[in-house]
Order: structure tokens, then sequence, then C-alpha cells
């Protein structure tokens, strides 16, 4: 079994920064695009679309503002790590820049049942991490959602996370396990705790080398202290969760210990029509703001 690169491993563990996250996939991305100011003619079929925000993202890691002095981390998408950018894989690129590499390997969400979205079965997850790795690629990410503070649904989200977490650490990758709560759920706060409980439950019975966590910020804040603090959690990371950047980052920065890991937040200034200097400038003024919240 590999283990860790143990550069990246510190640079997760104690880099003073977040992590980006690049990983909009399937459905998510004529909606990125259109943000991005590519609407849906510009592209006539599925691997337009991809070729699309593959230049995206491309435009991203290889802005000069984009490097390991505040991103610590990045999240791609499959095609993404399969890709290039500046002449290199995309893995390579991120790492020379101080960047630690990691890949989104979920196949999407079931429909919800118990208040919660359980993940979509994926057999093909051991052949994925072992492409990953020998990419350079650190740890994965996989997302499920909880919409209800339904306790039997909680419970399934985390059991299906902790399982695949074991699946993944088994080829020496990190996982960050992402069990999202709704933030426009009107259960949200009960939710949290429901969710605190159970993930403190099923790190104590861990036996693997530390997890991440990608959590949506608590409805109250330091709530998931004990999480940050936790022997066998490397880093807990927030999603904006669907806040606008600057509430996004107001929430965040009342979470000591807990850094971002935003994706429209980031992003959502960002133009196709921009030239490369008002480009670099709205990126860097993005990754600046989501830092200081980050470090705060």
């Amino acid at each position: 079994m590999t283990t860790p690169n143990a550069a990246m491993m510190e640079k997760i563990k104690s880099g003073q920064g977040f992590i980006a996250a690049l990983d909009q996939s399937g459905g998510s991305t004529p909606k990125a695009l259109k943000g991005y100011g590519v609407d849906e003619d510009a592209y006539a079929n599925e691997e337009e679309m991809f070729a699309l925000i593959h230049q995206m993202r491309s435009r991203i890691v290889t802005a000069p503002c984009f490097d390991g002095q505040k991103v610590i981390g990045a999240i791609l998408f499959e095609r993404t790590m399969d890709g290039e950018a500046g002449g290199k894989s995309v893995p390579a690129l991120l790492w020379e820049r101080g960047v630690v590499p990691f890949i989104k390997v979920d196949k999407g969400l079931e429909d919800e049942a118990n208040g919660v979205q359980l993940m979509k079965a994926n057999p093909t997850l051991d052949e994925l991490c072992a492409r990953s790795v020998a990419k350079g690629v650190f740890g994965t990410k996989m997302r499920s959602v909880v919409n209800l503070a339904n306790e039997a649904g909680v419970k399934a989200i985390v059991k299906q996370q902790f399982e695949e977490a074991a699946r993944i650490a088994a080829h020496g990758l990190v996982p960050m396990i992402e069990p999202e709560v709704n933030i426009k759920s009107v259960e949200r706060d009960a939710a949290d705790r429901i969710l605190l409980t159970e993930l403190l439950a099923a790190l104590d019975a861990w036996t693997g080398a530390p997890v991440m966590l990608k959590l949506s910020l608590p409805t109250e804040a330091g709530l998931f202290q004990p999480l940050v603090d936790h022997a066998k959690v490397l880093r807990v990371v927030a999603l904006s969760g669907g806040f606008a950047r600057a509430e996004a980052c107001v929430e965040l920065a009342k979470n000591p210990g807990i850094i971002a890991s935003f994706s429209r937040a980031l992003l959502s200034d960002l133009r196709a029509q921009m030239s490369d200097d008002e480009f670099d400038a709205s990126l860097g003024g993005a990754i600046d703001e989501i830092h200081a919240a980050s470090v705060a």
C-alpha cells in the first residue's frame, strides 16, 4: 500500500490557506459555465462543454495568484486530473506551485430518503483511486447531502462515507468526507448536532490514518470544534453551501480552525471575457478575501 506524500501531508496539516474546489461535474457544469459568461449555445455537446470548463480551470490554475502561498489545495474533477495545463498534467502543475491536488470521486447522489441523499454506488472507485495515485494526487472528496434532522438518515450517510473512506485509504489517499447539511433546511441546527454526534462516533471507531472533513458552516459558531481538535482529523474545511463570498467569509471567520473549501464563492466574479490582467486581479481579490477568513 502506498502512503500519502509527506510534504503534501504537512502542507495540508499546517498550511495557512484554503482549498479551492474546482470539481463541478455533469449537471453542475452548464451552471458553472453560465456563471463564467459562457452560454449553452457556445457548445454543441458534452465534449465541447467539458473542453470549455477545462479552459476555465486551466486559466485559474495557471494564474499568477493561484499558488501555494494562500491556496494550499485544489479539488479536481476526474477529467481535469486527466488533462493538462501549462503543458503539464494538472496535478503535477499544482504541486509544482505548492498546491496539493485532490480528486472528486463520488458518482452523484441518490434520491432523497429519510431526509438525506446518499451517494450512488461507485463500483469503479478502486480503479479511479489507483489512477489518481499514479498521477500524484494526495486525497479524495465525496459528497452526500443532509436535508432534514433525521437520525436514521444521518447515520446512514456517515456509515456510507466511512465505508468508502476505508476503500480510499487502502490506496494511500487521504479521504475528504463531505456530508453537506443543506443551509436552507428548516432543521439545519438540529441536523448539525446529529451530524456532529455521528461523526464523533465514527471517528472514535476509525482505525486508519487521519481523514479530512468538509462540512457546511454550522448554525452555531464553534459547534464543530470537537472535530477540529480530534486526533483522527487532519483538517476540517468548509463549503460555502450557497452563501455569497462575503457572507461565507463572515461565517467562516466565526469558526476558528476551519478553513474554506469554496467553489462558487471563489469563482463567482470570473468571466471568460476578462483580459488576463482583469482575470488575475479578480481571482486574486477573491483568494485574498477567502484566505483572510480562513486564517482569522
